[in-house]
């Protein structure tokens, strides 16, 4: 067994491995996405990209970014037959050696307790999360002023957006991130924002205040397609402003995961990228 960076000949591989890992049935498309997403950050952060290599094949699967000074880890998975062996140590140390020199660290966590273990010992703080889910009513949608669709215009201010709620930019990911979803911004006297829009729901979204946050997550509840099931993830306590909306507009809140910090509070108002953090 031995823990290498990452090949793009591996993607395949590590895709079904998270999947078995996850205990999840990705859709044609899911798959592709992932796969898009970890070529992706082959390109954009090949240091630190790993997996673990038992006689040529991929058990474990670790996928790190660097985002200015901020450190996020996108997947991480090993397979179940060889767990409790020190493979996902391994990993997850290959991983955060790539954000050597970082100030700050996120990820978002599955409630797996090995790996919440080892996320604790390497100095993240756990905050659990909740999940919207479910079809919006919408009769409930209200009339919503001030949003607008962005373009590749507007990434100066999603970066702007960006540097004041978490601290770093997603600068490298915004041509992946466009390509799949629809970018809503909202600049006024008042405060700024944005809002990434996927077919499943909201991909990432970050305002410099509450009423903003509050727009646009109305208008990118309302450009998602009508009937189909919407989530809204990733939400901390300090995130009501979300919870009020998915309230009113008909949808579930249950608990979902973790979201895992390093010298860093809960960004707010923020829904963050389960792959970008």
């Amino acid at each position: 067994m031995r823990i290498r960076p990452m090949r793009p000949d591996d993607v395949d591989a590590a895709e079904r491995l998270t999947a078995l890992a996850y205990g999840v049935e990705r859709t044609d498309a899911a798959r592709r996405r992932w796969s898009g997403r970890t070529l992706h950050l082959l390109t954009t952060d090949p240091g630190g990209c790993w997996v673990a290599d038992g006689d040529g094949t991929v058990v474990g699967v670790a996928v790190a970014l660097r985002r200015d000074l901020l450190w996020v880890l996108s997947a991480y998975a090993v397979h179940p037959d060889h767990q409790r062996r020190g493979i996902g140590a391994a990993l997850l140390d290959a991983a955060v050696g790539y954000g050597a020199g970082c100030l700050r660290g996120l990820l978002t966590a599955r409630p797996d307790p090995q790996a919440l273990r080892r996320y604790r010992r390497a100095g993240f703080t756990l905050h659990p999360t909740m999940r919207l889910s479910g079809v919006v009513d919408r009769s409930a949608l209200p009339a919503v002023d001030g949003v607008r669709g962005g373009t590749a215009a507007d990434l100066d201010l999603v970066d702007s957006v960006d540097r004041r709620v978490r601290g770093a930019t997603h600068r490298p990911d915004h041509a992946f991130v466009l390509a799949s979803s629809r970018l809503l911004v909202c600049d006024l006297l008042t405060g700024s924002g944005y809002a990434f829009v996927a077919d499943w729901g909201v991909e990432r979204l970050a305002a410099t205040n509450r009423a903003v946050a509050q727009r646009l997550l109305w208008a990118a509840l309302a450009a998602t397609t009508p009937g189909s099931p919407v989530d809204v993830r990733n939400l901390t306590s300090d995130q009501e402003w979300a919870v009020d909306v998915g309230f009113a507009a008909g949808l579930r809140l249950d608990h979902d995961a973790y979201l895992a910090l390093r010298h860093l509070r809960p960004p707010t108002p923020y829904v963050p990228s389960t792959a970008f953090g």
